[in-house]
């Protein structure tokens, strides 16, 4: 949904959308089948979310749906944020370029920022490539930035893909399972560099997640799937 069909969409007696980074509204998802319906939530800017269930059960489609990368089977995702740098999408395949270096990948990033007409061989400028480093540096991958990316660990890969998206400045977050099956010390690391570079972009954060504990950890609230259906629960 473009900027101009959300805010069409609107008029001065909807406060709720006012004070809100997204909204979803009777939104049902699925495929070729329905797996979550009739979805009416907003979502504040700077909340963190997790979605919480059984594998098969809809969470990433319904994640999918919020990035505008599957059409709603009924229903609407409101946001008015830029169509290419406002929502920073973290895929569990984490869609790397490995024969290039790490600091490419981040840079990819920062390109979103700039016009979709601006050539890709054309520098960044100082301002982006200064965010580009403070990315790399913040997820610990400043010795590793001139690698590149198929040498790294999974975990130096995560990171990287984290990095790539926050330095678009995005209001919104997309996360896969972007904590993935990494050791404990490699979770508490990206969890602490999230959360600090979520909280310095100012962004909201909608993650899928299978592990509760980790979810309680880092999100403010929980949508938990159950029947088809969002069980929205606080957790501060």
């Amino acid at each position: 949904m473009t900027e101009e069909e959300s805010s069409s969409d609107l008029d001065d007696s909807d406060h709720s959308f006012e004070s809100s980074a997204l909204e979803l509204r009777d939104l049902s998802v699925g495929y070729d089948e329905l797996l979550i319906s009739n979805i009416s939530l907003s979502i504040k800017p700077g909340e963190t979310i997790a979605i919480l269930g059984p594998s098969g059960i809809g969470k990433t489609t319904l994640l999918r749906t919020i990035a505008g990368l599957i059409v709603p089977l009924s229903g609407e995702v409101i946001h008015d944020f830029p169509k290419r740098s406002g929502i920073g999408y973290i895929p569990q395949r984490l869609g790397l370029v490995k024969h290039s270096s790490v600091r490419s990948n981040v840079s990819i990033g920062a390109r979103t920022r700039k016009s979709k007409w601006f050539p890709a061989i054309f520098p960044l400028g100082s301002e982006l490539n200064t965010d580009v480093d403070s990315a790399i540096l913040s997820l610990g991958l400043d010795e590793f930035s001139k690698n590149p990316v198929r040498i790294l660990s999974g975990g130096q890969q995560r990171r990287v893909a984290i990095a790539r998206a926050l330095v678009q400045r995005p209001k919104l977050i997309l996360a896969d399972e972007f904590l993935g099956e990494l050791d404990k010390e490699n979770v508490e690391s990206i969890i602490e560099a999230t959360k600090r570079l979520v909280l310095e972009v100012g962004a909201t954060l909608i993650m899928v997640e299978h592990h509760e504990d980790r979810a309680k950890e880092i999100a403010d609230k929980i949508w938990r799937i159950v029947d088809g259906k969002v069980i929205e629960e606080s957790v501060k």
